[in-house]
């Protein structure tokens, strides 16, 4: 299991988060708008047409079980590494050195440099 530092919250469990999506790509303009009129591919694209990267990549979750908030985390998509979390339209804090790792469902988390001392 993931530990994903809510800039709010704190750090918290995965299972209070629910995957929102790729915080790389913009979403497209809202089809409320002029929904029989509206070109609805970009949503389609967006939403089925999805690159699965291996590495470092930023992603959406929403603290459901928490402050409902949403935070971006990047991290590692081969080895669940957890390299930042931030929120939304903030700069990613390029000083935060934590990191942790997952083994795992139920893995325990903990930091690189007190599991490498094990």
């Amino acid at each position: 299991m993931l530990l994903i530092d809510c800039p709010w919250c704190g750090e918290r469990a995965q299972n209070e988060f629910r995957y929102a999506g790729d915080a790389e790509r913009p979403r497209p303009a809202d089809l409320e708008r002029a929904p029989d009129t509206g070109d609805r591919s970009p949503w389609f694209r967006q939403v089925y047409l999805r690159a699965n990267p291996r590495g470092s990549h930023r992603e959406l979750w929403q603290h459901v079980f928490g402050c409902r908030g949403f935070v971006v985390v990047r991290r590692d998509t081969a080895t669940h590494e957890i390299y930042e979390t931030f929120a939304p339209g903030e700069e990613p804090p390029g000083d935060r050195s934590r990191s942790r790792t997952g083994s795992g469902a139920g893995a325990r988390q903990r930091p690189v440099e007190a599991a490498d001392g094990d």
